[in-house]
């Protein structure tokens, strides 16, 4: 038995309201549940019931066992002088204010359904990477959908702490903000950190300056990833290390540690070199990619702009000094979508937010609906249980679903949970 479930029964009232009485045997009649106390004190502020012909309003405690009250010092806190109702599942002693006033107890163990318990005992039993994994085929559409729409909502907020943090840094700069999510989202989670650390030593602002002269953009990017600080011996990695050394002079800058960056296991199209030249050339001759990003009308116009073809030198090289074969080196389908997911997406939102723009907001989730559903291990197991993911808008309700409340047992929290409790 947990707590949390009585709070969740008290809340929906998941029991017979039809045989309500104090311990003392007076019928109780619940007129407001009261409402939810997240911080300390009563559990229930502001609730009103009827004992008898007396209508009381106060607050409401809740407790597995009566004695819990003493345990947690109640009786000694003036805090919970108000307290007009004392819940619990089992009553095992009475209970006194600090004034000595005696709290009336309804016990709960014979008004609630037992299938309530039995469904709660099987969402938490964590032998499931989905805690409702066997009530899945009860859930309707309309529930699915609908709760679909609020996570994806409510995924795309909890990006906003990272933005915010990123626009107080900045001076309230979103196209340095939208840079840095950039740069971080082009290490495709492998590089995420040493990517987002090259953004932050190498301030938007320079970029811009040399943004006509791509080779000046390799120079920056590569220098400041550490890659221009071997001992090179071809002569465009020589020519970039001179440039480098330059700019490096020029804009007083330091370059991140190269040992941060990842190799094992990538594929030689997925090797920082080749991310790093890739957001060279996305950045080259596009002095508004941020606006013509957040303002873009169409999924189309994001894909153009986000289209990326390297040549001269890297056409037959994955690594400064090592030639290869020569082959195309763009970045894919599947990687423009993930840039548009987790960058263009989260920014357009809060921009639209932030800059009252509603139909920025509409647009992003649009987008969403537009893009394929991402290929993973999460949605993998939702679809093996019936769950149909056509789209990246239900991919992310879905992530999000089972990040924030299956692998955190928030099944009270859950719709679905919701939906499965109460039936």
């Amino acid at each position: 038995m947990k707590e949390e479930l009585l709070h969740y029964i008290w809340k929906f009232q998941l029991l017979n309201s039809l045989e309500l009485t104090t311990s003392a045997g007076d019928v109780i009649q619940v007129i407001k549940t009261g409402e939810k106390n997240t911080n300390a004190g009563p559990d229930f502020f502001s609730g009103q019931i009827k004992i008898g012909r007396t209508i009381w309003a106060g607050n409401i405690e809740i407790h597995i066992n009566s004695s819990d009250w003493n345990k947690h010092k109640h009786h000694n806190d003036p805090a919970y002088d108000n307290v007009i109702l004392h819940v619990v599942y089992n009553h095992d002693t009475e209970v006194f204010t600090s004034k000595n006033r005696q709290i009336q107890v309804l016990e709960l163990a014979n008004l609630v359904d037992k299938t309530v318990f039995e469904k709660y005992q099987a969402l938490i039993s964590k032998q499931r990477q989905i805690p409702c994994q066997q009530f899945l085929p009860s859930i309707d559409d309309f529930t699915l959908k609908n709760w679909q729409g609020r996570l994806v909502v409510e995924r795309l907020e909890s990006k906003t702490n990272e933005i915010l943090n990123s626009l107080q840094e900045t001076g309230n700069d979103w196209e340095e903000t939208f840079f840095r999510l950039l740069a971080k989202n082009f290490g495709f989670k492998v590089n995420a950190l040493p990517f987002e650390q090259v953004a932050k030593a190498l301030p938007y602002k320079y970029l811009k300056k040399h943004n006509d002269n791509l080779f000046q953009l390799e120079a920056l990017l590569l220098g400041q990833a550490g890659y221009l600080e071997a001992n090179l011996v071809d002569d465009y990695a020589m020519s970039l290390q001179t440039e480098y050394c330059f700019l490096k002079t020029k804009f007083n800058l330091k370059p991140i540690e190269n040992h941060l960056w990842k190799m094992f296991r990538l594929r030689p199209s997925n090797f920082p070199t080749i991310r790093l030249v890739q957001f060279a050339k996305l950045i080259h001759g596009s002095s508004y990619l941020f606006s013509n990003c957040v303002e873009s009308s169409s999924l189309r116009e994001v894909r153009k702009l986000l289209d990326v073809h390297l040549s001269g030198y890297w056409e037959n090289h994955f690594q400064l000094d090592k030639p290869s074969v020569t082959s195309s080196k763009t970045l894919g389908e599947s990687s423009v979508n993930i840039l548009i997911i987790n960058t263009i997406v989260p920014l357009m939102f809060q921009f639209g937010k932030r800059k009252n723009k509603p139909e920025r907001m509409e647009k992003a989730l649009e987008f969403l609906h537009e893009i394929k559903a991402e290929k993973n291990s999460i949605i993998s197991n939702w679809e093996s249980n019936g769950i149909k993911v056509e789209s990246s808008f239900v991919s992310q309700a879905m992530i999000h679903l089972k990040n924030e409340y299956c692998d955190k047992v928030r099944c009270l929290d859950c719709v679905l949970g919701n939906k499965i409790l109460k039936d």
